[in-house]
Order: C-alpha cells, then structure tokens, then sequence
C-alpha cells in the first residue's frame, strides 16, 4: 500500500511538472493544449533528490539533503530554479553552511520548499515537535521564511489526511494563524466546481506560496470526482506558476490514490521513467524498515 503511494506521488508530481511546464509564468486564464515538450523541471528534480538522500542516510538530514541538492546543481542536473533556491545553491557551492544558506526575509516566501517536501510525508508527523523542527530544517536550506515553511506543512497534512476531500479542512485545522492559513480558510467557502482560473483572478496563482499552494490544495480535491488530468488541465489553465502548482497536485493525488489512477500514457512519457520507479521501490524498502524521524548526529549543529 505505502509502495502504491510512494510512487503515485512522485509519478503524478512529476506528470503534473510536464503538463505545467510549457505554460509557465504565462497570466491566465488561457487555454491548455497537449504538447509534446515534456521536460522536468526543478520541481520534480529536488524532490528526486530528497528521496535520494533519504534512501542513503535510512533518516532525514537536512544536512545531506542539501549535499545532495549541491551535487545536482554542481552536475547541471537542474533547471527551471527558482531565485532563492538560486541563492542557496551559490552560497552552498562557496563553502555555505546549509543552516545559513536560505533566501531570508518576505522575498523568501515562494513555494520552493512546499514544492520539494513530499517525500517527508512518508517519513515524518509534523504534529510530533521533533518531526517538525526536522521538516523546518529541510525547508530553510532554501527558505528561511515561516510562510514558505507552512505552505510545506499545508501540503504534508494534506498528503497524510485521511481523505482526499478533508485536506484543506485538515490543513486548517493543523496550521497557526498565518497567510496560508487564511487564504486556506477562504478558498474553503467556494463551492468545489469553481474553475481554478476564477480562484487564481481573486488571490493569483503566483509562486507566492500563499497563492500556489492554497491553490494547489483546492484543485486537489477535485480528484475526490474528476479524472486526474481534468484536474491539472484546470489547474494549467488558471496560469501562473503553472508547473509548480501542478506538481504539488500531483504530490497530493498520487499519495492518495496511488499509481492506478493515473493515465498511463502518461507515465510512459516521463523523462527518465526508470530511475523514478526505481528510487520509489528504493525509498519504499526505507520507509519499511523503520521509522527514521532521527536526526544523524551532525544535524544540530
């Protein structure tokens, strides 16, 4: 079963960055359009580099997450970066200690930590103090920022709730007073059916994580009812930082529902489609292992 969700979340985050890619940064709404550019992104890559680590330390360490963001960006192994995320891998790549390296201050608040968090859903409880002073960690080795941290929390809760359709009430329920929180609050009074692109002219589908990920909450819910390609077509055609917005979907979905609901001729035309199911099959073996919310020794310094 966890297997199921495993690779449903990174195949579908993944399918999700391909579809979005195309129309990213274009205002919406527009009208989506199948292509044959499918090309992952950072989006998809960090978070591939996240279960790397995982699958080599056995443990979150934020310290090795971010030595193995810092061998992919030495090795040109991603693109499509986004500022902060920018700036933390130059500062890692002078010598930076990964703790320190993080974009700061209110231009920190992207989604690039929410868009890479989801493979910790597996591993880690955000409700345990310990769990979550991990999860802050992974996040601010790009951002040290507390809204783009708990756009990451809202999407963990999200992937561990119970049901699909209860993910934004449990985000909700679980995230302090905040921006996120607020804007969750308020997409949760529109009615499910309302296109995604109605939401994104009222509060934006930027890279803001305030805009992205609330977004990202309420288009996934759809796949409570609608075919998961219905459901990123929506989220594409609201515009904005379309890739981002339908990775994280896809992070959601998949974890919910599993591989199965996915179109399989779209898993067939992922890039690199071997290394994903086998990393997923690696980290798989992890997560069964053992519980590994432990920090490595290094990780309080």
């Amino acid at each position: 079963m966890k297997n199921d969700k495993i690779i449903g979340s990174l195949l579908a985050g993944a399918i999700g960055d391909c579809m979005g890619g195309p129309f990213e940064g274009q205002p919406g709404p527009l009208t989506y359009q199948a292509h044959d550019s499918w090309h992952l992104s950072d989006d998809t890559q960090l978070t591939l580099a996240t279960y790397e680590s995982i699958t080599t330390c056995g443990f979150v360490s934020a310290q090795h997450i971010a030595e193995t963001f810092l061998q992919y960006f030495r090795a040109r192994k991603i693109t499509g970066i986004g500022s902060s995320t920018l700036k933390a891998m130059r500062d890692l790549d002078a010598g930076g200690h990964w703790a320190i390296c993080g974009a700061k201050g209110e231009r920190a608040a992207g989604n690039g930590a929410a868009m890479r968090i989801s493979p910790l859903a597996f591993m880690l409880r955000p409700e345990k103090d310990q769990d979550r002073q991990i999860i802050r960690d992974v996040c601010r080795i790009t951002h040290h920022n507390d809204e783009a941290y708990l756009g990451a929390l809202a999407i963990l809760y999200a992937m561990q709730s119970d049901a699909i359709h209860d993910i934004i009430l449990n985000s909700i329920e679980a995230l302090p007073d905040s921006r996120t929180r607020d804007r969750l609050i308020a997409i949760n009074q529109i009615q499910q059916d309302t296109p995604a692109a109605v939401l994104a002219n009222e509060f934006g589908s930027s890279g803001y994580v305030v805009d992205s990920v609330p977004l990202a909450l309420f288009c996934a819910r759809k796949a409570a009812t609608l075919p998961f390609e219905d459901v990123l077509i929506d989220a594409i055609e609201a515009g904005g930082d379309t890739d981002t917005i339908a990775s994280m979907i896809g992070n959601i979905v998949g974890a919910h529902l599993g591989r199965a609901v996915l179109p399989e001729q779209h898993i067939n035309r992922l890039p690199n489609i071997d290394k994903l199911t086998n990393i997923a099959k690696q980290f798989t073996a992890v997560c069964s292992k053992k519980e590994p919310s432990t920090p490595s020794p290094d990780e309080s310094s």
